[in-house]
């Protein structure tokens, strides 16, 4: 048999299609043997069980005690108790409501007749999800054009003031935060504040609160009279809350169709709810990246859609998939460092960035291909004779792919009929299915985040440290060397720290100055309010 009907045989047979979402799913260019699934079943019957559990309410986040239950959100009878069922049915009914008064002119702003803008307010899966919707959604015709502070980055926030420019007045803010302490989306609240204060408006009766309820942000929003707040359940994790309503509502405020959203994920729950691999697409996909990785995450994941639409798919899928599965630890506590590293970015064009590399150089990946079969709305030109800009995409996908797999680089293709809510909810509702399937199979808990809270504290640490630096530099009477400076802090070994403190505070024009040459190690510092004797 010729190598072209091995693989056209492998491709019948390894095919997985979900027709209810207009989804395939095409593993046949990865190169596990006839018996690696059989090799596979008990891990994968134990993966289908400890998920079945999950979905029944036990308690998934064991860090914090909690149930995971994204799945409720959209098949809300699937919920373990009826008051879940029920705030579940009640706030997606409420922000269909509230999407429909403000698009109606009936929730409005203080100085114009209606919202035509919406600024997001979150940091991680808080922005994340709605990006990605956004882009991957929006239109020309969309009754609020969506921008996000999804950082802490002050000259970035500039410049997506200076994108709304002079319609601030019609702006609408969600602030999304589950504890409402998060800094980077507290810093983002405040300097939106203080810029609607510039523009003589008063902040809450533009804002919308998406939180905890009880957390510091609810109780802001009650007491300064936001425009109404939003729950954030505490079985909702941040990469996984995109058909909650931190996905939910800015959404149906940009027009697009929560209703066809949650049903594409719901329809992808059903099919990868079901027990035989094969026609699992979710349990493919885990054990795909089981083989790949030899079950440690020995290869990266890069993924390359085929659509400028799905640009921030990768991005997406680095916080679900990293977040998820980079652990320290397994669930016996034993030291694994286990984890799954995602790249890549749209095809074609960044196939000329690395795909030299890929085909070429350290076969360390395995690449998903994610197609869309529907270019446009509506009929193309032709670009030559017979063939449209269309066809050369895909013409570039297959191209690349079998570039790479005639040099043994392994590559699995999704495939969308369009691009559409249904469809694009699919998508997500896969890989979420997925990522729970592969942690059981390599035994790491894929619902908490220990990491990211360590970093937390970490950076609080600098910001202390930082008070330290300044007081000690306002009570000093002549300039400080930098080791006098950690010395004066209390933190004598930190002294990197220090200097990286001190080079940001000059340079911001922060009340510090900086004498002597060029070199920062030999500089002295002290606090411009104070007259420095040498």
């Amino acid at each position: 048999m010729s190598q072209a009907a091995k693989l056209w045989a492998r491709y019948k047979q390894w095919l997985s299609v979900a027709p209810a979402v207009g989804l395939s799913l095409d593993i046949s260019r990865m190169r596990f043997d006839d018996a690696f699934f059989t090799r596979m079943e008990e891990p994968l019957r134990r993966a289908f069980a400890e998920m079945d559990e999950l979905e029944r309410g036990g308690i998934a986040n064991r860090d914090e005690g909690r149930m995971v239950g994204h799945y409720w959100l959209r098949d809300p009878s699937r919920a373990p108790r009826p008051e879940i069922r029920d705030s579940i049915v009640s706030e997606i009914a409420r922000v269909k409501a509230f999407a429909a008064d403000v698009h109606a002119g009936r929730v409005k702003p203080e100085k114009a007749p209606r919202f035509r803008k919406l600024l997001v307010i979150g940091i991680g899966g808080s922005a994340l999800g709605p990006q990605l919707v956004a882009s991957a959604l929006g239109t020309e015709n969309d009754p609020l054009e969506p921008f996000y502070f999804d950082n802490t980055d002050p000259d970035g926030m500039d410049r997506v003031l200076a994108r709304i420019g002079n319609q601030l007045a019609e702006t609408l803010v969600l602030v999304v935060s589950k504890s409402g302490t998060t800094k980077e989306t507290r810093n983002g609240m405040i300097e939106a504040q203080a810029a609607y204060e510039r523009a003589g408006l008063r902040f809450a009766a533009h804002a919308v609160a998406v939180t905890g309820e009880g957390s510091e942000l609810y109780r802001h929003a009650k007491r300064e009279r936001f425009l109404t707040t939003f729950p954030m359940w505490d079985w909702i994790g941040g990469r996984t809350s995109v058909t909650s309503v931190v996905g939910l509502l800015p959404a149906a405020l940009q027009g697009i169709d929560i209703d066809a959203f949650l049903a594409g994920a719901r329809d992808m729950d059903a099919v990868t709810r079901v027990h035989d691999p094969v026609r699992n697409p979710a349990a493919l996909l885990a054990a795909m990246w089981h083989y790949a990785g030899e079950g440690r995450g020995t290869k990266n994941m890069v993924v390359l859609p085929y659509k400028d639409r799905l640009e921030l798919f990768g991005r997406y899928l680095q916080q679900l998939v990293m977040e998820s599965l980079g652990k320290e630890r397994d669930l016996d506590g034993k030291v694994v460092h286990q984890g799954l590293t995602v790249y890549g970015n749209k095809g074609s064009t960044d196939q000329h960035a690395y795909v030299q590399q890929l085909r070429e150089g350290p076969n360390d990946f395995f690449a998903t291909f994610v197609e869309v079969l529907a270019d446009r709305k509506g009929p193309s030109i032709e670009v030559d004779d017979g063939i449209t800009s269309g066809d050369y995409l895909l013409g570039f996908l297959l191209g690349t792919r079998e570039a790479l797999y005639e040099n043994g680089r392994d590559s699995m293709t999704i495939t969308l009929r369009e691009l559409s809510p249904r469809s694009l909810a699919a998508l997500i509702a896969l890989y979420e299915r997925a990522v729970g399937l592969y942690a059981s199979l390599i035994r790491v808990n894929a619902y908490h985040q220990p990491g990211v809270e360590a970093g937390k504290k970490a950076a609080g640490a600098v910001l202390e440290l930082q008070r330290k630096v300044v007081k000690a530099l306002d009570a000093a009477t002549h300039p400080l060397s930098l080791e006098e400076v950690a010395q004066a802090a209390g933190e004598p070994e930190a002294i990197e720290t220090v200097l990286k403190i001190l080079e940001h505070l000059v340079a911001n024009g922060r009340g510090i100055v900086r004498t002597g040459g060029s070199n920062p190690f030999d500089g002295r510092y002290a606090s411009a309010s104070t007259t420095p004797r040498s």
